[in-house]
């Protein structure tokens, strides 16, 4: 027997842990707002139980749902606090949670919250509720009719509402029978108000940003006087900010019998062009159990005063000629004197050709934008297509809320284009990870970044799936973005097959409006440097150019009142003629365009009494504002000796 002692006694032993009843002791599913304070409140029999050999599962109840997991959280090393409580949710909850998840993982309802004695990989994602191994449970809603099939499956009988959605509730458990009732959320405290209050600390800053240079002061506050000298200690490091970013004591101490201290924190004013960085205060959790942390990991934006200005304007302030099309010598070869649909047939050809061109993930997307759509006049933002503004880089959408945000943009719908995210689109793998694409690889223009744009994100939901000319941005913009818009579908109409540009708004899946639109934006909105830029960075990402863009008046002969003629390509000036050059639009009103000579050129407006009303020097396709009355004119463009003259009509 005296072998036999030691093993019942350790099987006893086992027996008692296992019979410490863990329940939910809180869950708040719904927030105001945002619904980003949501958390979960576990409640064991006695205070410091180790949670290992349990696990948090959340219960989908709606019909797509199919009563099943869509989130597990695995408890191993997980200990409650002194009042028996564990704390989950997002790092906007206060006091901050002992276990943290992303903010908004809770559903509303009529959903189901469980926990069990097992593991986090025995629910993996669509398992069925079960009763096998269940510790405690709860059906919830925030007015949604009864899941009878969730409840069942949890071998439940009554399923507890919050009340309706934004509700400032939340679901808490009855000490003394179990029960459930509904009241102002207590995380960390107990429901009935008893227990061992906690003090909490907390941390608070004046601003949310300050530039190189400048000096804040970071200030902690308990919430009574503590009961001995309290020492905090903080970590600001986040991504590229480290300690040679800053100066400021990291470490300090608020006196016994007193409530706060503070720490001032310089940032280094460096000559580099890092880009805007976030440092993260985070206070360490190295204190005694009397001590909770109200609020966490609060982000401050250092803003990099180094930022670069580009040699270009901002499509507000555009400029032409700066930026140079990177297209190789001879790319655009194979589509020289065709018209009609041997011109389409030859460009698709170039622009979707399987053996060159590369496509990339959605999630490379972001950084290709971070690229392509950077702001010319700081180089720490990003110039947003509809609202006409820069907005810093780091501003990229990240969750629901899209308020001050940017984000990706469609300009051909993805709804009316039939595309969505493949798998692998969530995944950022840089320029040299792609997938051979073709014409018919429709499923790759979800991520084809010459039609995604940089776009302020509640404007993107304004726009949703409207056609343009039924949307035409935000009231009171210039309009700046309208023919980038339009040449970026003209683009995707060309490069995939089943994608095409309408008349009027059409209803059928693959069709975009409106065409009439669409071209006269193109006419008056011409390629500037922004876009040229543009396109030369997504070349060096997809392998493939927009035409459009790199000669403009491929877009008459595909379109508008150039179909049917032969195209030909700029000629220097040694053989350009009369038919070569474009002058568009004609008649026109406020600017003219000029394509069709690579060569410095000078061009001239004359009336018809001989007086010379405009000079203007140019080279590559040109946009020359105009101030004139109605009327007929003499334009004469110039280059190396030789000169051609053309009729314009001003309206």
């Amino acid at each position: 027997m005296k072998y036999v002692f030691p093993t019942l006694l350790m099987l006893f032993l086992s027996q008692i842990a296992l019979s410490q009843v863990v329940v939910i002791n809180e869950i708040d599913c719904d927030t105001p707002g945002t619904d980003t304070g949501e958390f979960i409140e576990l409640k064991s029999e006695t205070p410091n139980f180790p949670l290992d050999g349990y696990v948090l599962v959340l219960f989908n109840g709606s019909t797509s749902g199919n009563d099943s997991s869509y989130f597990s959280l695995d408890l191993d090393g997980q200990t409650t606090d002194v009042n028996g409580l564990l704390l989950i949710g997002s790092n906007t909850v206060s006091p901050v949670p002992q276990l943290l998840i992303g903010a908004n993982v809770i559903q509303n309802g009529a959903d189901a919250v469980a926990i069990y004695q097992a593991n986090g990989f025995d629910f993996p994602q669509g398992t069925q509720a079960t009763t096998t191994n269940l510790v405690d449970a709860i059906v919830y809603d925030t007015g949604e009719a009864d899941d009878v099939g969730l409840l069942n499956l949890l071998g439940l009988t009554e399923q507890i509402s919050e009340g309706g959605n934004n509700n400032t509730n939340s679901i808490q458990r009855n000490e003394t029978d179990g029960t459930y009732f509904t009241g102002t959320p207590t995380p960390r405290q107990l429901n009935d108000g008893s227990g061992i209050v906690l003090n909490g600390i907390a941390i608070d800053v004046a601003d949310d940003q300050y530039n190189e240079g400048e000096m804040f002061t970071i200030n902690f506050t308990t919430e009574s006087p503590v009961s001995s000298d309290l020492d905090l200690t903080i970590t600001l490091d986040n991504g590229t900010f480290n300690t040679a970013d800053f100066t400021g004591s990291t470490t300090v101490t608020i006196p016994m019998g007193q409530t706060s201290v503070s720490t001032t924190i310089s940032l280094v004013d460096d000559t580099l062009d890092e880009g805007d960085e976030e440092l993260i205060i985070n206070l360490q959790d190295n204190f005694s159990d009397e001590y909770i942390i109200l609020n966490n990991n609060v982000l401050i934006r250092a803003v990099d005063n180094d930022f670069t200005v580009a040699p270009f304007g901002t499509p507000l302030n555009p400029t032409f000629g700066v930026v140079a099309s990177t297209a190789p010598t001879g790319y655009y070869d194979t589509m020289d004197g065709l018209a009609d649909n041997a011109l389409r047939d030859a460009m698709q050809a170039i622009i979707a050709d399987v053996n060159t061109v590369r496509a990339q993930t959605y999630a490379d997307v972001y950084d290709i934008l971070r690229e392509a759509d950077q702001n010319p006049a700081n180089s720490n933002e990003v110039w947003l297509v509809y609202t006409e503004q820069g907005r810093a880089k780091l501003d990229q959408q990240a969750g629901s809320n899209s308020t001050g945000t940017w984000n990706r943009e469609h300009t051909f719908p993805r709804s009316l284009a039939g595309y969505g995210s493949i798998e692998g689109d969530d995944i950022a793998d840089g320029r040299d990870v792609f997938w051979i694409t073709r014409a018919d690889s429709l499923r790759h223009g979800n991520s084809d970044a010459h039609a995604l744009r940089a776009s302020d994100g509640p404007e993107n939901s304004s726009r949703g799936n409207q056609h343009y000319g039924q949307y035409t941005g935000p009231a009171g913009t210039a309009g700046s973005f309208r023919g980038d818009v339009a040449r970026s579908v003209f683009f995707l109409a060309i490069r995939y097959n089943g994608l095409s540009i309408e008349n009027g708004f059409p209803a059928v899946q693959g069709q975009l409006g409106d065409l009439a639109t669409l071209l006269d934006w193109h006419r008056n909105d011409p390629p500037d440097d922004f876009e040229m830029n543009r396109n030369n960075v997504v070349y060096t990402w997809q392998f493939n150019r927009n035409p459009f863009i790199d000669h403009p008046e491929l877009v008459e002969h595909i379109w508008g009142n150039q179909t049917g003629v032969a195209w030909a390509q700029p000629l220097s000036t040694a053989d350009f003629t009369s038919d070569s050059i474009k002058i568009y639009p004609n008649p026109a009103k406020k600017h003219i365009n000029i394509v069709g000579i690579r060569d410095e050129a000078t061009f001239e407006i004359i009336s018809l009494d001989g007086r010379k009303l405009l000079t203007s020097q140019f080279s590559g396709t040109a946009q020359i504002p105009l101030n004139l009355q109605s009327g007929i004119y003499l334009s004469k463009i110039t280059s190396n000796g030789k000169t051609i003259t053309k009729k314009i009509v001003i309206e």
